[in-house]
């Protein structure tokens, strides 16, 4: 992009996330923002759908005040997969029509209580566009290689390891769509036995999927969970170790290094199956503020400018 283009005082741009309990999530937001203007030139900020500041009204309004020549606003939703936050709870956080009927509540008419009722709406006169997600995306599997590379690094036995690739699952169809793509394209790329897990809402589950891929890969020794997400949060660092049944998991934003951890082999979480593996689990942290991200990000962006 030319970064003294008129095209960088009249647009800017709204990166747009869930928002986290945790703060690791808003870490890896605020560099994957500085990385996204350095890459592009462009006024831009991160808006929250929840639970994190700010919001996604108040990030239009930062954009405003800095840079009051903006007449348009793109708002790229940082998420993998569409979904309902993507394809309903943004385009009406963002005042714009649902791309899809609600089945949380069909009518549209939610309780008083909820984010989307109590949310400040947005205000401001120019062209907002909301982007799609960031999809199966091909660079998406160099990410992942690059996960699955930093882990094994000290490990030789190849033919005895196995890969699963766990996505959160959704209500919508989206999710599953997009880890399949990936999980396939995964599979045409790489001869190491893998598959993929959801974490909840959807089947396989996370044991179903281990205990199916060690049944069809006896030999499998160590096996490496890739957590797809972009940021780490409570779901990459409780609820998937959790399920795993690992001893302990330290986030690479504790101390800036990878931990290989021991699976106990009888851990159950909640009614979940049994993950009936004596093995190594070796867990690897999300997508982060990776380079390869911020490409694919640029190119979102591009596509709509």
């Amino acid at each position: 992009m030319d970064t003294n283009s008129k095209l960088s005082n009249e647009v800017g741009v709204v990166l747009v996330s869930h928002g986290s309990s945790l703060p690791y999530a808003e870490e890896t937001f605020n560099e994957i923002k500085d990385k996204f203007i350095k890459a592009t030139n462009l006024p831009t900020e991160i808006g929250y759908m929840k639970v994190s500041d700010p919001s996604i009204s108040e990030s239009i309004n930062i954009l405003k005040t800095n840079n009051p020549k903006i007449k348009r606003i793109i708002a790229l939703p940082v998420f993998l997969a569409a979904g309902i936050h993507t394809n309903i709870d943004i385009p009406i956080l963002l005042g714009l029509d649902v791309l899809e009927t609600d089945p949380r509540c069909p009518d549209g008419k939610y309780p008083e209580d909820h984010y989307l009722s109590t949310a400040d709406k947005v205000d401001f006169d120019g062209e907002i566009t909301l982007t799609s997600p960031i999809g199966a995306h091909d660079s998406i599997l160099d990410i992942i290689n690059k996960k699955i590379t930093d882990i094994l690094c000290d490990i030789e036995l190849e033919d005895n390891i196995g890969i699963l690739l766990v996505s959160h699952g959704s209500r919508l169809g989206y999710n599953k769509e997009f880890i399949s793509e990936i999980q396939s394209k995964f599979d045409e790329t790489y001869d190491l036995p893998n598959t993929y897990g959801f974490m909840e809402l959807v089947e396989p589950n996370i044991p179903t999927s281990i205990n199916k891929l060690l049944s069809d890969n006896k030999k499998i020794e160590k096996l490496v969970v890739v957590p797809v997400f972009i940021a780490p949060g409570v779901h990459t660092i409780s609820d998937i170790p959790t399920i795993l049944g690992l001893k302990k998991y330290t986030s690479e934003h504790d101390d800036h290094h990878h931990h290989m951890h021991e699976h106990n082999g009888h851990h159950h979480h909640h009614s979940l199956d049994k993950i009936d593996f004596n093995g190594e689990i070796l867990y690897c942290d999300p997508i982060g503020a990776d380079d390869i991200l911020i490409d694919i990000l640029k190119e979102k962006i591009e596509e709509v400018l």
